[in-house]
């Protein structure tokens, strides 16, 4: 049994180091989930990292994947993209580039003043409803696209709603009582049906830290 990054993987399984409530392990996971591929789950406490995450990062955040064959992919939406070219049995991946613009969208200037809106406190510059205001430019984009469609690319689930919801997620939370009443109804039921999905709880099933002492814990659905 592997007590540490350099031991083989037990049976070949990839090795996940995440964190339970990060919206980008929470991505990553689902698309782990999706594809069927099992992981040895490495549950961080964001305060108390293991040297072990260190070592195979910089960066020391999560997710981080090491793959049978000892790649390291230190990128949420690079091990979505692994996890579905592995195996994509629900069609996540739709083709074309609107899917990656419209997540770059997210991870870039949504994720930005939502972090400001989130953290209004560490931002005085300007008040937590302006913060709020720059981020709706983002959530009024979702509200077309979902009165166009069930979900954001198409009539069914792909890659770009389940990188993004995460982040709405904390979006509604920060102010949930204005969220609930806010002009975008769509949104308000797509973010519901999403976070109800037996997927997102067995997802967000809470895992201890982990040690180097720790038992192994296979998370993601067997193949």
């Amino acid at each position: 049994m592997p007590k540490s990054m350099n031991e083989p993987l037990t049976n070949g399984h990839p090795l996940l180091y995440s964190f339970r409530r990060c919206p980008y392990a929470m991505r990553a996971r689902l698309a782990l989930y999706s594809s069927g591929i099992q992981v040895a789950l490495r549950e961080v406490v964001l305060r108390d990292k293991p040297a072990d995450l260190r070592e195979l990062s910089p960066k020391a955040t999560v997710p981080v994947l090491v793959t049978p064959e000892g790649q390291v992919i230190d990128e949420s939406l690079d091990i979505m993209l692994w996890a579905l070219e592995q195996s994509d049995p629900e069609g996540w991946l739709l083709k074309g580039k609107a899917t990656m613009v419209l997540i770059g969208q997210n991870d870039g200037q949504f994720k930005h003043w939502l972090d400001h809106y989130k953290y209004a406190d560490r931002f005085p510059e300007h008040s937590a409803s302006y913060y709020r205001e720059q981020a709706e430019v983002f959530i009024a984009e979702l509200e077309a696209r979902l009165s166009a469609y069930s979900y954001l690319m198409a009539e069914k689930l792909s890659l770009a709603d389940v990188a993004i919801f995460p982040f709405i997620r904390q979006f509604a939370h920060v102010d949930k009582s204005w969220f609930d009443q806010a002009p975008y109804p769509k949104v308000q039921i797509w973010l519901a049906e999403l976070l109800k999905s037996s997927r997102f709880t067995d997802v967000m099933v809470k895992y201890p830290q982990w040690h180097v002492e720790s038992d192994v814990v296979l998370f993601g659905q067997k193949p």
